[in-house]
């Protein structure tokens, strides 16, 4: 993944059941530290249900991507598990629910990755 032209941080998580309670609070951390207040359930309560869901595929690690752009944070994960099913039918509506702009999945070399975009 490359991120041009705009801020960007990321966190290797050990798949562990810890994990999304740290996602979130590196995320509202991140986005504190970037002027960004009034995010902090939507993006928090994202973060954990990416980190969550990468967790359940049962590989070692996790990766966390943040990104910001005009107002908007890119949410990424990275489950570093290979030939998983691109998502289920609940995960992207869920995600959506908890005030994404838009979300994704899709498979990739290291692992399936779901993402979220919103609003700041």
């Amino acid at each position: 993944m490359s991120v041009m032209n705009r801020r960007a941080a990321n966190w290797g998580l050990e798949s562990a059941p810890w994990a999304p309670s740290k996602a979130r609070r590196h995320v509202v951390d991140q986005l504190h530290s970037w002027g960004f207040q009034e995010a902090d359930d939507t993006a928090g309560n994202i973060a954990e249900l990416l980190v969550s869901t990468a967790v359940n595929d049962g590989g070692r690690r996790v990766s966390l991507h943040l990104a910001d752009q005009d107002r908007q944070a890119l949410i990424m994960v990275l489950s570093h598990r290979t030939g998983l099913a691109v998502t289920d039918d609940q995960i992207l509506p869920t995600v959506a629910a908890l005030g994404a702009t838009s979300c994704g999945a899709d498979n990739a070399e290291d692992g399936r990755r779901l993402w979220a975009v919103l609003d700041l």
